[in-house]
């Protein structure tokens, strides 16, 4: 299944540039797998060292946050966009 994966601008040194890549995969962490196949490097950028997303970093999955629905394993059908967005924080 290939989904559209919404890169930050801060991991788009990754991508080359890149603001939107393809990914494949039937699960968010199947789709980062595939996206670290292809572009090696970022999947560090937003899972920890224990496989969880990092905390500072939001992911989407359509308009709702995987960390609202079955983290990791949340599905992604076909044509869905994921999106990547560093949490902002400041005063």
């Amino acid at each position: 299944m290939s989904v559209s994966v919404r890169i930050p601008t801060i991991l788009r040194t990754y991508t080359g540039g890149e603001s939107e890549v393809t990914a494949s995969g039937g699960t968010l962490a199947e789709v980062l797998d595939d996206l670290d196949a292809s572009y090696a490097g970022i999947k560090g950028r937003i899972l920890d060292d224990n496989g969880a997303l990092r905390r500072f970093v939001n992911v989407y999955v359509g308009n709702d946050d995987v960390r609202f629905l079955d983290d990791l394993a949340t599905p992604t059908p076909d044509g869905t966009q994921v999106s990547v967005i560093p949490a902002v924080a400041g005063g």
